[in-house]
C-alpha cells in the first residue's frame, strides 16, 4: 500500500518512556508521528518504586535531561539481608556518582511528554485503543473510542499487559509464574528527618535505595489438617524522595496463588520486621498502589514485530528485575523500534522481512545482552528462595552475633557451634545445590 493513503507515518500506542522514545526517534528524521494514551496525563497509571537510570534519560534529551524533574539522586545502596531481629547489610556509597534518580512517574512522563509536543509529537491524551486495523495481512492503523488513525508502522508501547499484542498473537495468556506483583505504600517524612535518617547530606537532593531479602518468615500453608512454614519469593525495596519514602515489594504472583496469601499480608509482614519498621517510623501513609511486572525474560519473550507493527518495553517483557531496570530498556527500545520504522519508511516496505530488523539491533544492543546474561537469574532464585530468603540471612545473622557479641565463652567454642549448625540445619545435598545453582548463574552472567 503508498504511503499517500496514509493520514501520517508512524502511530505509537502508550506514552510511557518507551512510547515516546520512539516518538521522538522518528520525529527526529521528519516523520509525522501521533502517541495515543488512554489517560489524561502520561504516568497516571504507572505504579513505580522507582529510579530511572540517567544515561538513558540524557541519551534520549542530551540539552534538556538536567531539567527533568527528579527527586533525589541515588548514592548510597545498601542490599540488606534480614534475619528474626536484625539484619546484615552491603553498603555502597557513590557521592559523585549521580547515575540513578528517584521520580514520580506522571510528573517525570509528563514532562518527557512535554518535551516530545515541543519537537513536534502530536500527543493525544484520554484515547483509548480498541484494536488494530488490518489490510492485506499487515496492520495498517488503529481503531479508539472516537474515530481511526490510519499509518504504515505501528508502535505498541501500551504497557505490561498489551491486549493489543496480544490480540494479534504475539504474545501468549499469562501464567502466574510469569509474573511479579509489585506493591507499594508511599510514607510521608520531613525532608530533614530523611536526611538523618539514610545518612544524606542536609540540604541536598542526595538519595538511598535498599534492597531487602528475607523477613518473611511466619507463613504457614495448610495440608491435610497440618500447617508447614512456607517462604514467598518476595523482594523488598526502599527509596528515598524530596519528602516521602517508598516502601514495597515484589511478590512472586505463582506464589500468591499457591500459598492462597493476600499481597497486603505479606507487605504487612514485611514492614512489621524491626530494621523496616525503623526506617519507616514516624512517616504518615499517603498511598498504597499493585502494579504486574514481567518476569517471563529472555528464556520466554514475545514475538516483537509483525507486518506493519513492533512492541516495546514493557508490553515485550524487557525487564531486568535483577538490577531492578526497566525504565533504561524501555527507552532504548523506544530507540531502536523508531529507527527500524524510519528504514520501512525510506524503503516503504513494511512487513516483517523489513521491521525483524529491530529485533537484530535489539540483540546488539544491551538491552537483550543482558537478558540473555540473566536469563535464568529469577528461575534460580525462585528455586532456591528458601536458600536465599530464609536460610542464609538467618544464618549470616547468627555469623555476626558470633562475631561481635563479647561474654564470658571463648571464641573457638562459638565458632565451632555455629559452624555445626550450618551442618546440622542444612544437609550437605542443599549446599551443594546452592553451591552448583549460583555457580552456574556466575558463569553464564560473567561469560
Amino acid at each position: 500500500m503508498e504511503r499517500s493513503k496514509f493520514n501520517i507515518d508512524a502511530i505509537v500506542v502508550g506514552a510511557g518512556p518507551a512510547g515516546v522514545s520512539a516518538a521522538l526517534t522518528l520525529k527526529r528524521a521528519g516523520r509525522n508521528v501521533v502517541v495515543l494514551e488512554r489517560s489524561d496525563m502520561a504516568g497516571t497509571k504507572n505504579m513505580f518504586g522507582g529510579a530511572v537510570y540517567l544515561n538513558s534519560v540524557k541519551s534520549l534529551f542530551p540539552k534538556t535531561f538536567s531539567e527533568a524533574p527528579y527527586e533525589r539522586f541515588i548514592v548510597h545502596r545498601t542490599y540488606s539481608f534480614l534475619n528474626s531481629s536484625g539484619s546484615v547489610d552491603i553498603k555502597s556509597s557513590s557521592l559523585a556518582d549521580n547515575t540513578a534518580a528517584t521520580v514520580f512517574r506522571p510528573k517525570f512522563d509528563n514532562w518527557m511528554v512535554q518535551q516530545a509536543k515541543a519537537e513536534g509529537v502530536f500527543f493525544a491524551p484520554k484515547t483509548l485503543v480498541k484494536k488494530l486495523i488490518y489490510k492485506n495481512g499487515s496492520v495498517v492503523g488503529v481503531k479508539t473510542e472516537q474515530e481511526k488513525y490510519f499509518a504504515p508502522i505501528v508502535i505498541l508501547a501500551d504497557g505490561v499487559n498489551s491486549l493489543l499484542s496480544k490480540d494479534i498473537g504475539l504474545r501468549k495468556e499469562f501464567f502466574p509464574k510469569d509474573m511479579v506483583l509489585a506493591v507499594r505504600e508511599t510514607y510521608k517524612l520531613d525532608k530533614k528527618t530523611i536526611e538523618e535518617r539514610f545518612s544524606l547530606e542536609e540540604g541536598s537532593r542526595e538519595g538511598a535505595m535498599y534492597e531487602f531479602f528475607g523477613g518473611l518468615s511466619g507463613f504457614y500453608l495448610t495440608e491435610k489438617k497440618k500447617k508447614r512454614p512456607v517462604t514467598p519469593f518476595a523482594i523488598g525495596f526502599l527509596y528515598t524522595f524530596k519528602d516521602t519514602v517508598s516502601l514495597g515489594l515484589g511478590i512472586s504472583l505463582e506464589d500468591l496463588t499457591l500459598y492462597k496469601m493476600k499481597p497486603y499480608e505479606v507487605l504487612e509482614k514485611f514492614k512489621s520486621h524491626p530494621v523496616v519498621k525503623r526506617l519507616i517510623a514516624g512517616g504518615a501513609e499517603s498511598e498504597y498502589s499493585a502494579h504486574m511486572i514481567p518476569e517471563f525474560g529472555y528464556n520466554h519473550l514475545p514475538k516483537l514485530y509483525a507486518n506493519g507493527v513492533m512492541v516495546v518495553g514493557d508490553a515485550a517483557g524487557l525487564i531486568n528485575s535483577a538490577h531492578f531496570e526497566g525504565t533504561n530498556f524501555a527507552i532504548e527500545s523506544g530507540r531502536l523500534a523508531g529507527e527500524t520504522a524510519i528504514i520501512a519508511l525510506n524503503l516503504n516496505k513494511f512487513r516483517f522481512n523489513v521491521l525483524k530488523t529491530y529485533e537484530e539491533k535489539l540483540r546488539r544492543s544491551f538491552v537483550l545482552k543482558d537478558m540473555k546474561s540473566y536469563r535464568n537469574v529469577v528461575e534460580t532464585l525462585y528455586s532456591r528462595k528458601n536458600s536465599i530468603l530464609k536460610y542464609y540471612p538467618d544464618k549470616m545473622g547468627e555469623l555476626m552475633e558470633t562475631i561481635h557479641v563479647v561474654d564470658n565463652v571463648d571464641k573457638k567454642r562459638k565458632f565451632r557451634k555455629f559452624f555445626k549448625t550450618v551442618f546440622f540445619e542444612r544437609s550437605i545435598l542443599e549446599l551443594f545445590r546452592d553451591f552448583k545453582a549460583f555457580l552456574k548463574l556466575f558463569f553464564e552472567i560473567m561469560f
